[in-house]
């Protein structure tokens, strides 16, 4: 008996571990994402703390890609938001000089292309309407 405790005990340590690793290693993902959006924002010549207000860094966002901030109303609106939200992350790697697979990455790697977006040397250039 005692010795099943053991093993239970050792089983709840090693989850326990594991569960606080995977917590550090998500946090480290926000970090290093918040400074990735900071660098963004920044480049594009907005104020780089803006993206840590919730909706008004969403506001910004839609100014760094030229659309009004009505459009946020569109991303509350569900099946909208999907196209909505595409259309945005398209704008946002046109105006860094990025093309369709910059796009895609953005959306399906993101953590990685936005690390790029943010460190390479694009320069912004505000799209027209």
């Amino acid at each position: 008996m005692e010795q099943q405790q053991l093993a239970n005990s050792a089983a709840m340590g090693l989850m326990a571990g594991i569960g606080l690793g995977v917590v550090m290693v998500l946090l480290a993902i926000g970090v290093f994402m918040v400074v990735c959006h900071w660098k963004i924002y920044t480049k594009a010549g907005q104020p780089g703390w803006a993206c840590l207000i919730p909706i008004y860094n969403f506001i910004i966002l839609l100014r760094i890609v030229n659309k009004p901030w009505w459009w946020f109303f569109l991303v509350c609106i569900p099946i909208v938001n999907i196209v909505i939200l595409i259309m945005i992350i398209h704008r946002l790697s046109l105006s860094f000089g990025k093309g369709a697979g910059f796009t895609l990455g953005l959306l399906f790697f993101n953590v990685i292309f936005f690390a790029i977006l943010a460190f390479d040397n694009s320069t912004y250039t505000k799209l027209a309407d």
